[in-house]
């Protein structure tokens, strides 16, 4: 398959677009300081990692909650665990980390030169395993389509949600690209479902295994040029991203 033939793009969201990682963390720092205010010296043996840790297990044993969804219960089983079970304290606890998760969700650097050289050119995409909006993070009205996996019931690397990606996109698998962080989800997802991937290796980590042919980018501001896109104003239909 030839990048020659791609006529849409899909991109993961978070780790791809932008640091979930950070304001999952930052988001439930707040919440902790929230909670100890609230029961005391009981929850002064929790820290960041064991609050990840419970939401795990949660969503490990309730698979058809929806990740708002898990996010509470794991709130509600952290309560009942330090002696304290309070329905009302945990819906106000994932209250203000959704409202940090969201709000201060920043996107990478590369993110939006990257789009702006893009949109116009390729039908552009979002193909998510997370609960994001792109109106929540600044890209309201780029993405021609958008595929969230807890909508669907299943996730990647599940051949079927990249399935919808080609049927909202209109286009055959090969001429779809989708580009993520995630070597098993993204990349192994992409090309076991027919489509075209690119690794984005922020971090310059070994590949997983050896595959010829792979492609693979540091940071987004390389993609445009791998698809031959040159430097240049943008598609007379392409208005600025801000």
């Amino acid at each position: 398959m030839s990048l020659r033939d791609v006529r849409a793009i899909s991109f993961d969201a978070d780790g791809t677009l932008w640091d979930f990682e950070r304001a999952m963390r930052h988001s439930l720092a707040l919440a902790l300081e929230e909670m100890r205010r609230e029961v005391g010296s009981a929850a002064a043996g929790l820290d960041v990692e064991e609050l990840i840790r419970i939401r795990d297990r949660v969503a490990a044993s309730s698979k058809r909650l929806s990740l708002e969804e898990g996010r509470l219960e794991a709130f509600r089983e952290t309560l009942r665990g330090i002696g304290h079970p309070d329905e009302a304290l945990a819906r106000r606890l994932c209250a203000l980390y959704l409202h940090h998760r969201f709000r201060d969700i920043e996107l990478y650097q590369d993110v939006l030169p990257a789009l702006q050289r893009l949109r116009g050119r390729y039908r552009l995409g979002l193909l998510t395993n997370g609960n994001t909006n792109p109106e929540r993070c600044g890209l309201a009205g780029v993405f021609d389509f958008v595929v969230m996996a807890q909508e669907q019931g299943f996730t990647k690397p599940d051949p079927r949600l990249f399935g919808l990606a080609m049927a909202r996109a209109a286009c055959q698998a090969d001429e779809i690209l989708h580009v993520g962080d995630s070597w098993d989800n993204d990349v192994i997802g992409a090309l076991n479902a027919g489509l075209q991937a690119v690794w984005l290796n922020r971090e310059g980590k070994p590949a997983p295994a050896s595959m010829p042919g792979l492609r693979e980018i540091r940071s987004l501001v390389e993609l445009p040029g791998l698809l031959g896109v040159e430097r240049g104003p943008s598609p007379p239909d392409s208005s600025p991203i801000s």
